[in-house]
């Protein structure tokens, strides 16, 4: 590559003096742009250099690669005479210059306290559906099968005990990690949770029943009468709480100091959070959270069909702005007053919306005659999407050429107009995507599956259709900027042998379409898998010169002895905490040998600042391999001296 070069191409692409304030991170340039409109984004789309481009939260960002980056980075702030900042900088930059959405820094803070309540959430949601499976009439007889064999009884209300639990209890687990994500300590942020729902108090779902009835029981706070309600399901009023504790928190650990600090301000944080919870956030808060939710499904209830198809039409955009992660909080809300809602509207519009996104992206598979690379991507990618998992779709597949992307838009509109015509609900949480029937009363199923299967069906047949006519010219003219096969487990047995890399943070293996940051999981740079960790240490892979070494610590770029090359990342947007939490022990162009430690991180200090440690490992450049196979399956954990990941080589022409 050459930098200079590149550099030029960018800033004739973006223009000098539409440029406010640049940054660069490990992969990509962060750019505070005046009107995103007077970009050539063609020039960049096509530009051979570049990976892809995206632009989120007030940044333009140009995805260049570990490596390349700070060197094109540099150039381009000598042509361009841009202002250099730092990334947590340029944040700041961008919300003063009016191009940080403040809705956006809304969703991400309810996203950093809900992705984490994900697996007890869906947990439940699964168990709540194989409840409904044991008591619901008319599955497999005339009777529920509890009524059919009385003896499954027992086991039937274990499990809807198991169900409940992640739900009834949610304050304690929203008190957690928004304590974490507001700065405070997350058991004391548990603590504040478990006040919210205990036995002596009205139980949540009764309270507005109690409260009509004119028996709510009160404390005297000397003349003051405060409801004695309890907060079960409540989503708001615990966020609010957990803000109140961490703030107080944070207060006293200023002004307290040793001993002090230690043995009092736990208590005092506690007991001011508690009495202020109480007395005025606790009720002013449930009742702008039961409107908010009332709203919704008033909206849904007085639009009907309508409300489904326009909310369709709109869901997928809705995931690329991040906005989707604020939906736990309303499903959550819907779930747990089931009896006044009926159930929960938007699981099933995802559904649809997911549908018609994976139709898409296997129209895209059939019209990839010839490109091996896309439709490897987009049969996996497709596949994905049909479990409910679209970024790989979307990312990957879909908005690389555009047009399948809004197909899959009004076919969403198509299926959740359908959907909405038949009054799907669901009742509890679950996949959104082909699966999501077990989440779905029994007799909506066949409403479902019609709503689903149209919206796949319109999506796949309209875009190979129109694909025809202007595929061949995409694909011929327009640069894939996902060159990588997408991440999928191949078990060791099953693909040839090529030269390997050890995990190089012990933790447990994850998919790497599931990261929360689009140039990962959509595999822009490049194929692997991402590691949940379990230890702070980082070591070497393999044999192996240090490539990139970054001034932050929160990422390593290595050059393997069998010609790997490899992107090590710890977290996500932590190149903002500019090294606080990490520790080096290399330098650029240093050689290391395999168990070598290259350094170290604080994941405390890392969650404390409200970002995820999940650690990506990538080989940046898989296209220079037949495949890039997981030596581990997702869910398994993984220690340093084992095998994460095998290049397999390309096979040679006789």
């Amino acid at each position: 590559m050459n930098h200079k070069e590149v550099a030029q191409r960018i800033a004739d692409a973006v223009q000098a003096d539409n440029i406010v304030a640049a940054a660069h991170c490990a992969t990509r340039l962060r750019l505070v742009i005046k009107d995103v409109d007077l970009i050539d984004q063609d020039a960049l789309d096509n530009d051979p250099d570049l990976k892809g481009t995206f632009n989120t939260d007030g940044q333009y960002q140009i995805i260049v690669g570990p490596g390349d980056v700070n060197k094109v980075y540099d150039e381009f702030v000598n042509i361009t005479g841009a202002k250099q900042a730092s990334t947590d900088d340029l944040k700041a930059i961008a919300a003063e210059s009016g191009h940080q959405n403040p809705l956006m820094s809304l969703v991400k803070v309810l996203s950093d306290i809900f992705v984490p309540l994900i697996p007890a959430m869906v947990a439940g949601g699964l168990l709540m559906a194989l409840n409904n499976i044991l008591t619901q009439p008319k599955l497999f007889g005339p009777q529920a099968l509890v009524e059919m064999y009385p003896q499954i009884q027992g086991m039937a209300e274990m499990i809807n005990l198991m169900a409940s639990a992640p739900f009834a209890f949610l304050p304690i687990l929203i008190g957690f990690t928004a304590t974490r994500r507001f700065g405070g300590n997350e058991i004391l942020g548990a603590a504040a949770g478990m006040m919210l729902v205990m036995p002596q108090l009205i139980n949540g779902y009764d309270v507005a029943n109690v409260m009509a009835s004119g028996k709510m029981p009160m404390w005297d706070v000397f003349g003051l009468h405060v409801a004695q309600a309890g907060y079960q399901g409540q989503v708001l009023p615990v966020i609010g709480v957990a803000f109140i504790l961490a703030t107080l928190e944070k207060f006293f650990h200023k002004h307290l100091k040793g001993a002090i600090d230690f043995t009092f301000t736990p208590m005092l944080s506690l007991i001011l959070t508690g009495f202020i919870t109480f007395i005025v956030v606790g009720p002013v808060l449930r009742i702008v959270s039961n409107g908010f939710t009332d709203g919704l499904t008033w909206l849904v209830a007085t639009t009907g069909f309508v409300g489904y198809a326009i909310f369709g039409f709109f869901y997928s955009p809705i995931v690329i702005t991040g906005l989707h992660q604020s939906f736990p909080a309303i499903e959550t809300q819907l779930l747990s007053d089931i009896a006044k809602t009926g159930g929960d509207f938007i699981f099933p519009i995802a559904s649809v919306a997911n549908m018609a996104q994976a139709g898409s992206a296997f129209a895209v598979y059939f019209l990839s005659k010839g490109n091996e690379k896309m439709r490897a991507l987009s049969s996996s990618a497709g596949t994905s999407a049909l479990l409910g998992i679209t970024e790989p779709a979307m990312f990957g597949v879909n908005l690389k050429y555009r047009f399948p992307f809004f197909i899959a838009l009004g076919a969403a509109g198509v299926g959740g107009l359908i959907m909405g015509l038949f009054h799907v609900l669901s009742l509890s949480l679950g996949p959104a995507g082909v699966i999501g029937f077990v989440a779905i009363p029994v007799d909506k199923w066949t409403a479902f599956f019609i709503s689903i299967g149209v919206a796949f069906v319109i999506a796949l047949v309209v875009t190979y259709a129109y694909g025809l006519k202007k595929m061949p010219a995409a694909a011929g003219a327009t640069k894939s900027h996902v060159d990588a096969k997408p991440a999928k487990f191949v078990a060791p047995k099953e693909h040839a042998d090529g030269p390997s890399v050890d995990a190089p943070v012990a933790g447990k293996v994850i998919d790497l379409s599931t990261v929360n940051d689009p140039v990962f999981s959509s595999g822009m740079m490049g194929n692997g898998v991402a590691i949940e960790p379990t230890d702070g240490a980082i070591i070497a892979p393999a044999d192996a010169e240090i490539t990139v070494a970054y001034a932050t610590k929160h990422a390593y770029g290595l050059t393997t002895t069998d010609g790997i090359e490899l992107l090590i990342h710890i977290g996500i947007d932590t190149v903002n905490l500019e090294g606080k939490g990490f520790e080096s022990f290399v330098e650029q162009g240093q050689k290391i040998k395999k168990g070598e430690k290259l350094g170290t991180f604080d994941a405390s200090i890392i969650a404390d600042a409200g970002y995820p440690t999940t650690t990506m490992v990538l080989v940046t450049n898989s296209a220079n391999f037949e495949e890039v196979a997981n030596d581990v399956a997702y869910g398994q954990n993984v220690s340093t001296d084992e095998k994460l990941l095998t290049a397999v080589p390309k096979a040679t022409e006789a």
